[in-house]
């Protein structure tokens, strides 16, 4: 299973759609998670007509009938999703706390691409598509799911 990864898009107040590279990303999903700051409905319905999307509400979402956090089940594979994770120190630990059964937590809100396995949980944020702060490029992600396990990669998009 291929699962693109957004957060941080925050379409229309940084950019007008998403860059061409993310839309071919996509396309060529079986499902999209955004871990927040998606913005408006409208945007949110337009990925909806892309694929499945599981996504979060940011602290820049207002008027989006979205869960603060959520779990979904892949191919037997346990996803978290929040949009924002807190601090680096200890998020591991945190984030176990929160999502005790999760073998993977998709975050967002620093908009700083993060895929490391800390004490046994994949920890996962794609940065921005479309709002790369101090980041070198504009990021997204991609994570796959097959045989029980999740690997994921940050994918550059400029």
């Amino acid at each position: 299973m291929k699962i693109a990864v957004l957060a941080d898009t925050h379409v229309p107040k940084k950019a007008r759609g998403l860059p061409a590279r993310a839309l071919e990303i996509i396309r060529k999903s079986d499902m999209l998670i955004h871990a927040g700051d998606i913005l408006t409905a409208e945007f949110l319905e337009y990925l909806q007509g892309l694929l499945p999307v599981h996504a979060v509400l940011g602290n820049n979402d207002f008027g989006v009938d979205l869960p603060i956090k959520l779990q979904i089940e892949v191919e037997g594979v346990k996803v978290a999703i929040i949009h924002d994770s807190g601090p680096t120190k200890g998020r591991a630990r945190r984030m176990k706390k929160l999502f005790p059964e999760a073998d993977a937590v998709v975050f967002g809100h620093s908009h700083i691409p993060f895929n490391f396995l800390e004490e046994g949980i994949l920890l996962f944020n794609p940065g921005s598509a479309t709002d790369k702060r101090l980041q070198p490029n504009h990021t997204m992600g991609a994570l796959a799911v097959a045989n029980g396990s999740i690997s994921g990669t940050i994918v550059g998009l400029d």
